[in-house]
């Protein structure tokens, strides 16, 4: 278990916060917060090259403590009318730099948001929601195809042309196939989509290098697909969405508030 450090907010009579360092001794004195750890004295909120670094000796280059460098977290919740399923779409936030997200659901865990996928619109960070794909495969953004009749180098899926089992122009490259039932397995990602009937042409070719692949066994299997959700984003569902959020940087930002376009959900 890790050791924090826990603060009393007086302006709102309660603990508002977690810290990663883990003092000797503490003391607050002439608007400063002093502590002691390893057998030195320690000025906090003095260091602007590098924020977010406790007990560190600079001079033999060497952490003191457990953590010398740790991120900034946050944690939250969207969560009006609680009675409603609701999809949430975006994430916006009113600051001056972006944070990497991770949201989960009472109904999904798989939501999430890389720093770096945040675009600046009207002073105000804006992403869309994306999933892990793991964590879709009993909800909309899967799309069965069919039964295939023959796997090739178990790289190669092929479908019946009479009767047909039409791929459908939704499947992209980059999507994720999957087969198998109740339990679905990844196959791989799709890297080749070739529908050509005349030449008796109707099969996926995919990438089974990716992470999580299972062979495929024999011919003849039912296969489905999810969505690419960096390229098409599904948001999560849920009644709620706790969102947690995490910045890297050792400089200074601000975040004043976190936002979410959130719809009602239809089955």
């Amino acid at each position: 278990m890790s050791n924090y450090t826990l603060t009393y907010g007086q302006s709102v009579d309660g603990w508002v916060s977690f810290y990663s360092y883990y003092p000797d001794y503490i003391i607050g004195m002439n608007n400063f917060l002093y502590t002691f750890k390893g057998g030195n004295l320690y000025k906090h909120n003095s260091n602007t090259e590098s924020r977010n670094t406790f007990y560190y000796d600079w001079w033999n280059r060497q952490s003191l403590g457990p953590l010398a460098f740790s991120p900034s977290t946050l944690q939250s919740v969207f969560n009006q009318a609680v009675l409603e399923n609701k999809l949430f779409k975006t994430i916006d936030l009113q600051g001056d730099s972006t944070w990497s997200v991770t949201l989960e659901t009472d109904l999904q865990n798989s939501g999430f948001i890389q720093a770096a996928w945040f675009e600046k619109k009207e002073a105000t960070y804006f992403a869309f929601i994306r999933n892990n794909s793991s964590g879709q495969l009993a909800l909309r953004s899967v799309n069965g195809i069919g039964n295939s009749f023959q796997v090739t180098g178990g790289t190669v899926i092929k479908f019946s042309i009479s009767p047909l089992i039409a791929i459908g122009n939704i499947l992209s490259i980059g999507d994720y196939i999957y087969f198998g039932a109740p339990t679905p397995n990844l196959a791989g990602q799709v890297t080749a989509i070739t529908v050509d009937y005349p030449n008796n042409l109707n099969q996926i070719t995919i990438d089974i290098t990716i992470p999580g692949t299972v062979p495929i066994p024999g011919n003849v299997n039912y296969f489905f697909y999810v969505k690419n959700s960096i390229a098409e984003s599904h948001g999560v569902l849920g009644h709620y969405c706790v969102f947690n959020l995490q910045s890297l940087s050792t400089l200074k930002i601000e975040l004043f508030s976190v936002e979410s376009e959130v719809m009602k959900s239809f089955p």
